[in-house]
């Protein structure tokens, strides 16, 4: 039995990091909890990267896939940040909540 590998093309790579960006953007727009928005900030930026990759692959450059490597530091420094101001506006604010954080400007 023959058996043949299909290799996806690029716009099927497109094709998922748009679906992936929208629903990230689409999260970030109607959610409220700050939580949930840096996942969906991740998503966003995951869905770049995944792009990234997939076009870098394409033209058979590796320069791409070390550059989303360098972005995968950095967006794990900002997650780690990130969650670290959640947690002290948490015990401050008692609450997570975007609309509840009002309190916190000049």
């Amino acid at each position: 039995m023959n058996e043949t590998i299909q290799i996806l093309s690029v716009s099927h790579y497109v094709t998922l990091c748009t679906i992936l960006f929208s629903i990230g953007v689409l999260g970030v727009l109607l959610k409220r909890n700050a939580i949930i928005m840096f996942m969906c900030i991740e998503l966003m930026l995951n869905a770049i990267n995944l792009m990234l990759v997939a076009f870098s692959a394409h033209s058979q450059n590796p320069a791409g896939q070390t550059f989303v490597f360098f972005i995968m530091i950095i967006a794990a420094a900002e997650v780690a940040v990130g969650l670290a101001i959640l947690v002290m506006v948490f015990r401050n604010v008692n609450s997570i909540d975007i609309e509840k954080l009002q309190n916190l400007k000049w």
